[in-house]
């Protein structure tokens, strides 16, 4: 009986410190307002938290909530949102354009573009304003963790949290443990992570990890097979979806994704693994230069119409 009133306590405990834990973590801040920060935002305001979303001025920001806007409505429109769940997100959005506002947050999202040194500057710069003990947090897919941590004074702190997107709708979430991060960074975040309803799926660092390692091969063979001429794209992606129970094909996928992003995905795995199955396809190298970047842009492999659905 002894033993057994010991381990409940020692439950009750560690329950107790699991939800102090948890609770600790209600403002949240987000650098850079493009689809994953857009996305992440509408996560975490839709779960009760308060969160600020960081842009480098006005215009942005405002691309940012006419997007974002435009993406709710059309939900609603579906049935899957109302316009109580909208106005109860939009409350909790702080835009801002000073990440001097971010004096108080717990926990710092940066979700700009893939690019070491302009992630490293941001973190750089905040490691100066937000309290001693937030946590930072990148999404990056490709970039080491480590180098960046060691760039900043609390590289314990340096954490990764890799979403894919549509954020609101995928239920997992990749947290990536650098060199560096502590233990209670790790178990912080995946708490916060259970809280958006999402999945914690926990990867060592490397370059791409689980999802982004898997998908950039298998994007690149359907555009070889597309290149070849062995089917057409909209054929390829049925054959995918039908055959593999894919909700979208891998070139539809690419075209969500933003073609930009895939060829600095496919660029950094190359260069860092040096693998030919990363080797940019030339057919993608030409539509990016080309500025066809996918449904962010209404053209990519596909054509899109000004709601992002595909044109047949």
């Amino acid at each position: 009986m002894q033993d057994e009133k010991l381990r409940l306590e020692d439950l009750l405990e560690s329950s107790k410190s699991a939800n102090d834990i948890d609770d600790r973590i209600n403002n949240v801040a987000i650098i850079g307002a493009g689809i994953m920060g857009q996305g992440i935002g509408q996560t975490i305001a839709s779960q009760g938290m308060e969160v600020k979303i960081v842009e480098v001025d006005n215009e942005h920001l405002n691309n940012a909530k006419a997007q974002l806007t435009e993406n709710i409505d059309r939900e609603i429109k579906r049935w899957a949102m109302t316009n109580s769940d909208k106005k109860a997100i939009f409350s909790r959005i702080k835009w801002e354009t000073n990440l001097e506002t971010l004096k108080d947050c717990e926990l710092v999202i940066e979700a700009v573009q893939e690019n070491f040194e302009a992630k490293v500057n941001i973190l750089k710069q905040l490691d100066k304003i937000v309290q001693k003990d937030a946590i930072f947090v990148s999404n990056t897919s490709t970039l080491s963790l480590t180098k960046i941590s060691e760039t900043i004074s609390r590289p314990d702190k340096v954490i990764g949290m890799h979403f894919l997107n549509p954020v609101p709708k995928i239920p997992m979430v990749e947290i990536v443990k650098c060199l560096h991060t502590s233990n209670k960074t790790v178990e912080t975040v995946k708490l916060f992570a259970s809280r958006l309803g999402k999945t914690p799926v926990e990867v060592y660092e490397y370059p791409g990890f689980i999802t982004t390692r898997a998908i950039v091969p298998l994007i690149n063979e359907a555009m070889h097979i597309l290149l070849e001429g062995i089917a057409t794209a909209n054929d390829i992606d049925t054959a995918m979806k039908l055959g593999y129970n894919f909700q979208y094909g891998p070139l539809e996928m690419a075209d969500a994704m933003g073609l930009d992003e895939v060829l600095t995905w496919m660029e950094t795995l190359w260069k860092t693994l040096g693998e030919p199955r990363y080797r940019a396809n030339p057919m993608l190298r030409k539509l990016v230069r080309e500025q066809k970047l996918g449904k962010k842009t209404g053209e990519g492999i596909f054509k899109y119409d000004e709601h992002g659905n595909k044109i047949n």
